[in-house]
C-alpha cells in the first residue's frame, strides 16, 4: 500500500511539473499579440463577450466573472444558443473573444461567419493560427502545450490550465491598464468576505457613541470604574475641548499595581500611555486599520480629526467579530 501511496505523490508532481512547464513556454511566446488585445478591449464601448465549447466553454465562463469584476464588462454565451437566437446579445461595439484548443470545434465555427459579418473585432484563443478560427480572428493568442497532463494525453489538463492562465493574464493586464484599484474591485464585491475586506471602511465599524473619556485630573480608581463600564478595556484621556491627550488600559493598571508606591488615589496620567495610537482618515478601509493594529500589537486605535478631536475608537475585536481580515 505505501508504494502505491508513493506512486499517486509521483503522479501528482508530475501532472504539476508538466503543466507547469507549459505556463513557463507560454510565457517566452508571449508576442505584441498581447498588446493589440488590450488596445482592441480598451476601445471597446460595449462589452466582452467570452464563447467555447465543452472544457473550453467552462474556461471561459470562469474568465468572463474574472472580467467583469475587474472591471470589464463580461459575459460568457455558449455558441450552442447563440445559434438559436442568442446572437442577439451580441452588439455591434461588442468584442468577442472565442476559444477552442484545436479551432475546429463544430458549434463555435458555426457562429464565427456571423459575429464577421457585423465586423465585431474577434480574439481567438487556439493552438493554430491556419485553423478555422484562427483565420476569422483578428487577433490570435496562441495556447499551443508541447503535451497534456493526462497520461492518455486526450484530457484537456495542460491546455485548459495555460487557457485559464492567459485570461487571467489578459485581465490583470486591462487592471494596470485602467489603473482599477482596490476600492474598484470592492464596488463589484459588495457582498460576503471579501465585501467585507474590500468595502467596509474606519466609520462603519468605529464606535462614536458612549465612549469611556476621562480627564487627566482623573484618579486611578476613577479611572478603573470608566474603564469597566465602557466595555473596551480602555480609556481616552482628553482635555477639555475633547482632544485626545492619551490612552489608559487595563493592562496599563495591572502592572502599575507592581509598582513601588501604586496607590488608587493618585491620577491616572502617572500610568497613562501620551501617545496613543491614532488615526484621522475614517474612510480607511477597515482591512488596512486591522493591518496597522496588529503591526503596532495594540487592541484599539482611536479616531480623530485634524485637530485631534476624538471622532470614535476602533477595536480589534469589532473587526474580528465582523469578519474583517
Amino acid at each position: 500500500m505505501k508504494n502505491r501511496r508513493d506512486n499517486y505523490i509521483d503522479i501528482a508532481k508530475e501532472t504539476l511539473r508538466i503543466e507547469a512547464n507549459a505556463l513557463l513556454n507560454a510565457e517566452s511566446r508571449i508576442s505584441d499579440e498581447i498588446n493589440v488585445a488590450v488596445e482592441c478591449l480598451l476601445q471597446c464601448k460595449g462589452k466582452l463577450i467570452i464563447t467555447g465549447v465543452g472544457k473550453s466553454g467552462l474556461i471561459g465562463a470562469k474568465m468572463a466573472a474574472t472580467f467583469a469584476s475587474t472591471g470589464t464588462p463580461s459575459f460568457f454565451l455558449h455558441p450552442t444558443e447563440a445559434l438559436h437566437g442568442d446572437l442577439g446579445m451580441i452588439d455591434s461595439q461588442d468584442v468577442v473573444l472565442a476559444i477552442s484548443y484545436s479551432g475546429e470545434s463544430g458549434e463555435l465555427a458555426a457562429i464565427l461567419p456571423h459575429i464577421k459579418r457585423f465586423n465585431i473585432p474577434l480574439i481567438g484563443m487556439t493552438r493554430n493560427k491556419q485553423s478555422t478560427l484562427g483565420q476569422f480572428s483578428d487577433i490570435v493568442l496562441g495556447i499551443e502545450v508541447a503535451k497534456e497532463a493526462c497520461p492518455l494525453g486526450i484530457a484537456p489538463t495542460s491546455s485548459t490550465t495555460l487557457t485559464l492562465a492567459l485570461g487571467d493574464a489578459l485581465a490583470v493586464c486591462m487592471m494596470h491598464a485602467r489603473d482599477f484599484k482596490k476600492e474598484d474591485f470592492a464596488s463589484f464585491h459588495p457582498g460576503g468576505a471579501l465585501g467585507r475586506q474590500l468595502f467596509v471602511k474606519v466609520s462603519d465599524l468605529m464606535r462614536t457613541d458612549n465612549l469611556p473619556l476621562i480627564k487627566m485630573h482623573t484618579l486611578v480608581k476613577e479611572a478603573i470604574i470608566t474603564i469597566s463600564e465602557g466595555r473596551l478595556g480602555t480609556a481616552l484621556l482628553i482635555d477639555d475641548g475633547n482632544r485626545l491627550l492619551g490612552l489608559i488600559s487595563d493592562g496599563d493598571i495591572r502592572r502599575a499595581l507592581l509598582e513601588e508606591g501604586f496607590s488608587l488615589e493618585e491620577k491616572i496620567s502617572k500610568y497613562a500611555s501620551m501617545s496613543p495610537m491614532t488615526i484621522k482618515d475614517e474612510t480607511m478601509l477597515a482591512s488596512d486599520a486591522l493591518v496597522l493594529i496588529e503591526k503596532k500589537k495594540i487592541q484599539l486605535m482611536v479616531v480623530t480629526d485634524e485637530d485631534n478631536n476624538v471622532k470614535g475608537v476602533l477595536h480589534i475585536h469589532k473587526l474580528i467579530e465582523e469578519g474583517i481580515k
